[in-house]
């Protein structure tokens, strides 16, 4: 059932019906549809959550044969839940899609905060983890032949697909950010990844 509801997801307005036979007649038949794909995945996933702001991020890009997408909703709690895949198989150990994403993610959200003086020159960066915080991701990547990595092989290992995603999230979440509609999301991540930063700064503290 969770496996038929994503690949739904995964594959915005593909229509899966299961029927099962054991079932009355008028229960047998159940169907997964989603309009909006993977955005609809991140507001499922965030249905018993808070998020921060009502408009989930959805970026995408590609080139030749290789394509990615991704959608991302930060909501007020602490934890990041990432759902990435490749080609509809779930990657549960990440791999280079999913280091590409975050090292773009990091650093557009780093460059943004010092353009609106949210981080001022003399500061240091933030880190990934901090622009995470209660982030819930879903990213999926289309590669020609993709490699999968260890025991389980649920990493992909394709080394040209980190800069290829870096290059893809860097340039749609610029755009998205200068969007004036948008200006609002990206200063309310930017302030929650600030609060993150001084948390985690003054639990350093503590235990020096």
């Amino acid at each position: 059932d969770r496996r038929l509801r994503e690949l739904a997801y995964l594959n915005k307005g593909v229509t899966i019906v299961l029927t099962d036979e054991r079932l009355p007649k008028d229960e047998r038949e159940t169907t997964y549809c989603y309009a909006g794909g993977i955005v609809d995945y991140v507001r499922y996933l965030n249905a018993e959550k808070d998020p921060l702001h009502e408009d989930v991020v959805y970026l995408e890009g590609g080139k030749d044969d290789f394509f990615f997408r991704c959608a991302f909703q930060i909501t007020d709690g602490y934890t990041e839940s990432m759902f990435s895949y490749v080609n509809s198989i779930p990657t549960g150990e990440g791999g280079t899609h999913e280091i590409g994403f975050k090292t773009a993610i990091t650093k557009v959200f780093n460059d943004y905060a010092r353009k609106i003086g949210a981080l001022k020159e003399k500061e240091n960066n933030l880190s990934g983890d901090d622009f995470r915080e209660g982030m819930t991701a879903v990213i999926a990547a289309s590669v020609q032949k993709p490699q999968f990595e260890g025991q389980t092989k649920g990493r992909l290992g394709n080394t040209e697909v980190r800069p290829a995603v870096e290059a893809i999230v860097t340039e749609q979440l610029m755009l998205y950010l200068e969007d004036l509609k948008n200006q609002e999301i990206g200063q309310m991540i930017v302030e929650k990844a600030i609060k993150a930063a001084k948390v985690r700064e003054a639990a350093r503290k503590a235990r020096d």
